[in-house]
């Protein structure tokens, strides 16, 4: 049985904590513990004309702002703006942004050119309920989830071209994120409840949501690590006020406020806002490990996105406003803090397909309220 064990508090310098072992390979307890005083691209700098601290060499800009049309189109941008990804489009880019309000909810777009620049934005999904968070799939498609009781997932197109489905059988329930694991080929998904749980969902057909599938529940302890199990949820799509799918199993193992999850080399982390916690489970052998648990620099985690080089790169709701690094060998520091908005919260995480340009909101901007969303460009030598 691999555990680990995390330095509560260790907060170094500019704020930086670290794990014991390494996070992307796991690690006996009573590994080396590594302290450093910043993140490998060094200190914030005071904060920009945007109110973004960055560090040297970074720069911030704004791309749209809820309410407003976003520069060079038509498309006014949606409200509340929160889970995001990229997709791949020519020579240039898509980043897709959920809409976190009920009544209305869905997706809107942003395409890119090859330098930068905006070239079109656009809706991809209109009608729905608190779209929080979601995930990519290997054959492009953005799976956008309902943050409310007995709510759905929807297969969405990034480019528009085709409807939203909504895919019952990925189950009905208080969705928050969902990372695409194609050599298990199945799907995690997480459960923002209290006493929420960890999914995945096995397709008959991999490629093909619409063929449905079948949802299981991780099944383990209260212990902090150890091996799962997974069993059937018996009823995935109960009607609305049935017993809901996080207790149709007895033994299905619950986090506090399940938020964001991603996927790479055999592992899906996933975090759990409510204790503060960042879970990594191991698919490779269906084992579980605690590997972040409070304290530290990083506080309020949400979505979470990762880089080839091996980062991980979680956000914050509310805290002091952060994205953080988690790197390979377990140093956890800020890489981006937003002045003036401590009323917000921030989310959408991602790459683009280059790695040098990371995009994310600020779900209420300055003035606290959904209609004040901000998203933004951080343009920089982030490693990948």
């Amino acid at each position: 049985m691999r555990r680990r064990s995390f330095l509560r508090a260790a907060v170094i310098g500019g704020g930086v904590a670290a794990f014991s072992g390494g996070l992307w390979t796991g690690a006996a307890v009573g590994g080396p513990i590594r302290r450093v005083a910043e993140s490998p691209y060094g200190p914030l700098l005071p904060a920009d004309d945007n109110g973004i601290e960055l560090p040297e060499g970074f720069t911030s800009r704004i791309i749209a702002r809820s309410g407003e049309s976003v520069e060079g189109t038509s498309y006014t941008w949606h409200d509340a703006p929160d889970g995001g990804a990229c997709f791949v489009d020519g020579d240039g880019w898509i980043y897709v942004s959920n809409s976190e309000i009920e009544p209305g909810g869905g997706v809107g777009a942003v395409r890119f050119d090859s330098g930068g620049g905006i070239a079109d934005a656009y809706r991809i999904l209109d009608d729905t309920r608190r779209n929080c968070a979601g995930g990519t799939t290997p054959w492009n498609t953005w799976l956008s989830c309902e943050e409310v009781g007995y709510g759905y997932v929807f297969e969405t197109d990034p480019w528009g071209a085709k409807n939203a489905v909504r895919r019952d059988a990925m189950g009905k329930f208080n969705h928050e994120a969902a990372a695409c694991d194609p050599v298990r080929k199945v799907i995690y998904l997480t459960e923002d409840e209290p006493d929420g749980c960890f999914y995945r969902f096995r397709p008959n057909n991999w490629g093909d949501l619409g063929a449905g599938g079948l949802l299981e529940v991780l099944v383990a302890g209260p212990e902090t690590s150890g091996k799962a199990t997974w069993a059937e949820v018996p009823t995935p799509t109960p009607d609305d006020g049935d017993t809901p799918t996080r207790e149709q199993v007895s033994d299905a193992k619950h986090f506090d406020g399940s938020e964001g999850c991603y996927y790479a080399s055999d592992k899906c982390w996933f975090t759990a806002k409510g204790e503060n916690q960042v879970w990594q489970f191991n698919a490779a052998d269906d084992t579980f490990e605690l590997a972040y648990d409070g304290g530290g620099e990083l506080g309020g985690v949400d979505n979470v996105t990762g880089t080839s080089f091996g980062d991980l790169y979680v956000a914050e709701d509310g805290d002091n406003m952060e994205i953080c690094i988690i790197t390979p060998d377990d140093v956890v520091a800020p890489v981006v803090r937003v002045n003036g908005q401590d009323e917000s919260e921030l989310c959408g995480p991602a790459f683009n397909p280059a790695g040098d340009r990371l995009y994310f909101s600020s779900q209420r901007g300055t003035s606290g309220s959904s209609s004040g969303g901000i998203t933004y460009e951080i343009t920089g030598p982030f490693r990948h």
